[in-house]
């Protein structure tokens, strides 16, 4: 019964996790398949930038997302510290960069 009881615990977790893993945002996994994430992190800071601080930063700017988008596409440094982001473009696609960046200033 033990035993039992043991596998549906597990599976039940193992449902669950899957579940959680195939609800994540869209643009998360564009972000991780671009290899974004291996330098931001959505809450905090890697070697660039958390998410959430970039969104806060830029909360209400309407120019935001287009700076954005130029800087990710083009690269650059000094706004966050002095590590500088190397060019994404164009091995991320234009449009795969905005969904980017729009999903990154929702994040505050």
């Amino acid at each position: 019964m033990y035993k039992l009881l043991n596998k549906a615990v597990l599976l039940s977790a193992l449902i669950l996790s899957a579940q959680t893993a195939s609800a994540a945002d869209p643009a998360e996994k564009l972000a991780q398949k671009s290899g974004c994430l291996m330098c931001h992190g959505i809450q905090n800071a890697i070697i660039g930038p958390a998410y959430k601080d970039i969104a806060t930063k830029y909360k209400g700017d309407a120019s935001a997302e287009a700076k954005l988008i130029a800087k990710v596409k083009a690269g650059g440094g000094g706004v966050w510290g002095k590590m500088a982001m190397p060019p994404n473009s164009p091995q991320v696609k234009d449009d795969d960069i905005k969904t980017i960046v729009k999903w990154i200033l929702t994040q505050a």
